[in-house]
């Protein structure tokens, strides 16, 4: 009876990287903040290292103008480049409802595609920078019913995430650790628990990890454990060199993404072989 040949696939180079959040489509699953670089031009050379397409820009705190009365907007090709603008540095909900309507407003004008759509963050305090839940909460509720498209910056609590997707939520980005803080993801068991939950009956929803990431490992793991995604600006920004920083979180979100594609295999507390023992001469005598 003859056999039948195992289909192969043939390996790409770059596989695609297309993410739908919303009626958004992005061509890269890497997410890239436009703070706290050190000028203009190098924020632009990261964006493009990144491989991006999609940036955010923080409506009350963006230093929209340099000393020399430079735009930022003039350094970001915002026909090729969607907008996410993020409401960063809200402490109430009233206050983030506020710049997400600016934000929209600012990109109307623009004619940018990202103008339905806003960052959500409503924090707690100024010492850990984490989500204040219950203000993110009603932020949500509020902008869902104007008909944004809201993404919002979340605690690693799988029943808080649960609550934001069912008021509305376009997605949930779960903290891995403190904005700035570049500690990677301290509880993934949590950041599971969050990926499982939302997936259960909506696979195609996004999870993505925003804040805490500190080097490309960090980015690898999180797509590794199933995150659509990563969101991340200190860790390029404050590298020794940003650009090059840049283009190493673009590697690795494509090789996290591949790897979980691939499906891990299966750990074991005791050694494998590798090579068989069929038909090899050997003296050893297993213990």
């Amino acid at each position: 009876m003859p056999q039948t040949k195992p289909n192969l696939q043939t390996a790409q180079t770059v596989p695609d990287q297309s993410l739908t959040i919303g009626t958004h489509v992005l061509n890269s699953r890497l997410i890239l903040g436009t703070g706290l670089f050190d000028s203009f031009e190098t924020m632009q050379a990261a964006i493009d290292a990144s491989g991006t397409n999609c940036v955010t820009i923080a409506i009350r705190r963006e230093r929209l103008n340099d000393s020399d009365t430079r735009n930022i907007l003039d350094f970001i090709d915002h026909q090729k480049i969607t907008l996410l603008p993020n409401t960063a540095g809200s402490y109430d909900a009233t206050t983030a409802v506020r710049y997400a309507r600016m934000g929209r407003a600012i990109l109307e004008n623009l004619e940018n595609p990202g103008h339905n759509w806003v960052k959500l963050e409503v924090l707690g305090d100024t010492r850990t920078l984490l989500p204040d839940p219950f203000e993110l909460l009603k932020a949500t509720e509020t902008l869902a019913s104007e008909g944004f498209e809201v993404l919002c910056y979340s605690n690693d609590d799988p029943v808080v995430a649960r609550r934001l997707k069912d008021a509305g939520a376009t997605a949930v980005m779960p903290a891995g650790s403190p904005i700035g803080s570049g500690l990677g993801l301290v509880n993934q068991n949590a950041h599971r628990l969050i990926i499982a939950d939302l997936k259960r009956n909506d696979p195609d929803y996004p999870v993505i990890l925003d804040a805490g990431v500190g080097t490309a490992s960090d980015a690898t793991i999180a797509m590794e454990i199933g995150f659509d995604a990563v969101l991340l600006n200190s860790a390029v920004a404050h590298a020794q060199s940003p650009i090059t920083m840049s283009s190493a979180m673009k590697f690795s979100v494509i090789a996290g993404k591949l790897a979980a594609d691939a499906g891990r295999m299966v750990k074991s507390p005791y050694g494998a072989a590798s090579t068989p023992e069929i038909g090899v001469i050997s003296d050893h005598k297993p213990s």
